[in-house]
């Protein structure tokens, strides 16, 4: 199911540690802002700060958590070529993730497994165990992936926007404000980049996305497109703070048309249903294939829709907007909002049509065929950029 020439490699090794990192200095930012404004008796956006922190930690250990259990019912080859059942008790299991441990524990095995192959030299038998191996890495890493992708919008997204809030709306703001901001960012870059990379590598039949060019011109892609986005709502934010009942208006129509097109990423039903209320939060700020291939008209109309909204905060900042904001504030946001729409939109053409890799029409030959697991399956249904 790997790809002949895919290699978990001391590169990918040293990432996740990075990755590892950016996480942690994300999550140690927001809650040491969050202090920050409770010893200034800012209490509502301490609150906001700390519930955002604890939503995207609170979800990701419920799908954490269930993928394990689904996990537990796989037999695999540890790196040593033995037979072996992935994860530990379901009683240590429940445990860490209680205690918000389970993407770190996560990073812990990856990290451990990934170094027995990649720095020591384990000795596999044949071929195949070696595929087995090297595919069973990569899974590893795109539950991850996928897990800090949900993170990254379930918390990074609108901190961004609440932290981009503040300081619009006061005329000073601090260094840890910035910082914040700043580390959010990139850790939403990260998770984009990450996702699409270790996805594209999991997945059987498919290419696997290019390094270099590719990947930047996605990377921009994405981020002018969501980064205008932001800054579009923040405006309607400014406008009036009751601009949040359209914005909750908005995610549950995302979520429902991700329940009427019944995507199947989870194994039980309620958790499905969690999975459709992440989808929704996500397509409020960008594009994901929910389910199917065909999404060149969907893709089409949301972006035509957005562009819309990016355009029109602007316009209402301007006609409605409070007389204190001075015209150099208006072009400034104006400018950032339409350059980062017209960036991304730019790079989104490109790279669908020159760059996007295409899949691998072929059926899995024997040393392929190992079946679908619980994994594969989760993995081939999860969203795809």
């Amino acid at each position: 199911m790997l790809q002949s020439d895919s290699h978990y490699t001391k590169l990918r090794w040293i990432l996740t540690i990075a990755g590892l990192f950016l996480y942690v200095v994300d999550i140690g930012t927001d809650v040491a802002l969050a202090l920050k404004y409770f010893h200034e008796r800012r209490f509502v956006w301490s609150g906001l700060t700390v519930l955002f922190v604890l939503v995207g930690l609170f979800v990701t250990q419920i799908f954490s958590y269930a993928w394990y259990r689904d996990d537990m019912k796989e037999v695999v080859l540890s790196p040593d070529g033995r037979k072996t059942t992935p994860g530990t008790s379901k009683g240590r299991l429940a445990a860490l993730h209680l205690c918000g441990m389970g993407i770190y524990t996560r990073y812990y095995e990856l990290l451990k497994e990934g170094f027995s192959i990649v720095w020591t030299k384990t000795i596999l038998y044949t071929v195949e165990e070696r595929r087995e191996v090297n595919h069973r890495l990569f899974c590893m890493a795109t539950d991850l992936s996928m897990l800090k992708l949900f993170e990254a919008f379930l918390e990074s997204v609108p901190q961004l926007l609440l932290q981009l809030y503040i300081v619009l709306s006061l005329e000073g703001c601090s260094v840890m404000q910035y910082l914040s901001m700043a580390v959010s960012f990139f850790n939403i870059a990260w998770a984009l980049v990450d996702y699409r990379r270790c996805l594209r590598r999991s997945l059987p039949h498919v290419s696997e996305m290019p390094s270099g060019i590719p990947t930047v011109i996605y990377l921009l892609y994405k981020l002018g497109t969501i980064t205008s986005h932001i800054l579009s709502l923040t405006l309607l934010l400014l406008l009036s703070t009751y601009s949040t009942v359209a914005f909750a208006a908005l995610w549950l129509l995302w979520t429902i048309w991700a329940h009427l097109l019944r995507t199947n990423f989870c194994s039980s039903r309620g958790l499905e249903l969690v999975y459709r209320a992440v989808v929704g939060v996500i397509l409020m700020f960008t594009f994901f294939n929910v389910k199917g291939k065909d999404t060149k008209m969907s893709m089409i109309l949301y972006y035509m829709f957005y562009s819309l909204v990016n355009i029109s905060s602007p316009l209402l900042l301007v006609f409605l907007g409070p007389e204190s904001q001075t015209l150099t504030f208006v072009l400034t946001v104006s400018g950032l909002i339409f350059g980062g729409l017209m960036l991304g939109l730019v790079c989104l053409v490109l790279y669908y049509l020159l760059l996007h890799p295409r899949e691998k029409l072929r059926e899995a030959d024997e040393v392929d065929g190992l079946g679908e697991t619980e994994t594969t399956r989760r993995i081939r249904n999860c969203l795809q950029p």
